[in-house]
């Protein structure tokens, strides 16, 4: 069968985590009870496995994929065609994985305050090629929620001793002072570098897009009245180890709208009224890229490498290899590099948030 020339189409791939939410994808599934649970985040094209102590017998964060009908996982897809589905440059750098994590996540509750390690790090310590440098893309929230936020780096940060008695005794308000809270509204972008803590905050839904790793260092032991077991705090090296994630010098409010908000920047015209923007460009990280492409009226794309599409607004159809398939919000397709011009078609208007992996 030959599988070249389409879109593959990216059904929901839900994930446990140690966290409630997920009431508005199952909204989004047509779920007719839609309720928070212990699966509030949808792992899109992804080949990374997810790291959940005590479910580790449980393969889970895999994407299964539909392409020419049929379903796929995606891992086993990528290696079957690498040069078409990743492109010969990134396969030849990266291997046949996109070396990408993208998740849709929908926290009913404030997350564990975290941090991440920077691929140095990573590399260096954890014998992992990847970090976690990550980025929020703001999608919608919920009704309920008058004032979302994100926690964002520590204004001035705590001395080594001070973070360790923090944490050590679970000085929850301490460290939440220290924090930046950084209000939030649909269609902000944010960019969160490996080893500056942080934490989303309740009702928020969003497009995350991170390198592929599941590596975190939860320095808050409790939320939702469920208690993190020792494994799922300091990646399994203790506290000592763990404070030298930590970004130690401080993120002030001004740097924190200058580092980590991240502006659109047009990047050129798709045809009259439509256009796409750069969101997070090289400049500021070579994790990842992250565009928006706003059409209103029928277009023809073609990109330069393999990246995940998500609609975050409107509705459209996209034609291409003899097929034709509608899309809604929140609905997603992993174009194949080798793909060539898409045509899409707004009804009457789409907007695309489109998540590529680094530059080869």
């Amino acid at each position: 069968m030959n599988l070249r020339g389409k879109v593959i189409l990216l059904p929901p791939n839900r994930v446990w985590r140690n966290y409630d939410g997920g009431r508005t994808l199952d909204q989004l599934a047509g779920v007719s009870a839609p309720t928070d649970g212990p699966f509030p985040e949808d792992w899109i094209a992804s080949t990374t496995r997810a790291t959940n102590p005590g479910r580790e017998t449980i393969v889970e964060g895999v994407s299964p994929v539909r392409l020419a009908g049929n379903l796929h996982n995606f891992a086993t897809l990528l290696k079957s065609d690498p040069d078409y589905f990743l492109g010969a440059e990134h396969f030849a750098r990266h291997g046949a994985q996109p070396h990408l994590l993208v998740k849709l996540l929908d926290p009913a509750i404030r997350l564990h305050l975290q941090v991440h390690p920077t691929a140095e790090f990573a590399r260096r310590w954890l014998q992992s090629p990847s970090g976690k440098t990550e980025a929020y893309h703001i999608v919608s929230i919920r009704n309920e929620v008058s004032n979302p936020v994100i926690y964002l780096g520590f204004q001035q940060p705590p001395r080594r001793d001070q973070l360790r008695n923090w944490i050590e005794n679970q000085d929850i308000n301490a460290l939440v002072g220290a924090m930046n809270r950084v209000p939030v509204r649909p269609g902000d972008t944010y960019i969160v570098p490996g080893g500056v803590p942080h934490a989303l905050g309740e009702g928020i839904f969003l497009v995350e897009i991170q390198e592929p790793s599941d590596l975190v260092v939860r320095f808050e032991f409790e939320r939702g009245g469920r208690v993190l077991p020792e494994s799922a705090r300091f990646m399994q090296r203790g506290l000592e180890f763990c404070l030298d994630v930590f970004d130690p010098t401080p993120w002030p409010q001004e740097r924190v709208r200058l580092e980590a908000g991240c502006n659109p920047r047009r990047r050129r015209a798709l045809g009259p009224d439509s256009w796409q923007d750069d969101l997070i460009g090289p400049e500021r990280t070579p994790c990842f890229q992250v565009r928006q492409s706003c059409v209103r009226t029928r277009i023809s794309k073609t990109e330069e490498a393999c990246h995940i599409s998500i609609v975050t607004a409107g509705n459209c159809s996209i034609h291409a290899g003899g097929e034709t398939h509608r899309f809604g919000p929140c609905d997603k397709f992993f174009v194949p590099a080798g793909l060539g011009p898409l045509e899409i078609e707004p009804d009457p208007e789409c907007t695309l948030l489109e998540c590529y992996p680094p530059v080869a």
